[in-house]
């Protein structure tokens, strides 16, 4: 080998190596949160490695305090609606509350992210415009995947992580006395702290 060609080889192994390292450092580790409720603790993993930004967005409500004493106040069932498609609690802040911290966020698609919304995955609520989620969310009951993008809420709804434990608190929730969608009383969310 050409010394000429020797230089090359070392230049593009090293390139790669570099690369490759990068790649590996790039994927961030997910981060595991505890949603205190007055109906008991559930945990989430988020996954800030496949929605970064939605990831990031939540978890600046949970760093400053954002959730403390808000609320789980709407749950969507069959059992009272058997014509829903999903099932689902949702909470998070007063929607209406005038807030000028509060910025809404560009969407994170399931079909750009690989997540979908399946039993105990945790999704951004919005309105009919795909890039104006907040601070709402929702989290699904069973196979929610009508809400991916594609489907017939066209852009969909953005996963970003998952129950790993207290889906028995998700479902007591749900099951929580409710006036239609509105729980009465909501849930308290007592906090939302990092736990990993």
């Amino acid at each position: 080998m050409t010394n000429s060609l020797a230089t090359r080889a070392v230049v593009f192994a090293a390139a790669l190596a570099v690369s490759t390292g990068t790649a590996v450092l790039a994927a961030p580790a997910p981060t595991d949160v505890a949603i205190k409720t007055s109906a008991g603790t559930i945990v989430v993993r988020l996954d800030a490695a496949h929605a970064p930004g939605t990831v990031k967005n939540f978890l600046h409500y949970v760093d400053t305090h954002g959730y403390d004493g808000a609320s789980f106040y709407r749950t969507v069932r069959r059992a009272s609606e058997p014509q829903s498609n999903i099932e689902v609690i949702q909470g998070g802040l007063n929607p209406q509350a005038a807030n000028p911290m509060i910025k809404p966020i560009a969407l994170e698609p399931t079909s750009k992210t690989g997540l979908h919304n399946t039993d105990g995955v945790i999704s951004m609520a919005r309105t009919a415009d795909p890039n104006s989620a907040t601070t709402e969310f929702f989290i699904d009951i069973g196979d929610d995947r009508f809400l991916d993008a594609g489907g017939p809420t066209g852009p969909g709804y953005a996963a970003f992580g998952k129950v790993i434990r207290g889906m028995d608190v998700v479902h007591k929730i749900h099951q929580a006395v409710a006036s239609g969608e509105s729980l009465t009383p909501p849930v308290t969310i007592v906090s939302i702290t990092r736990v990993r």
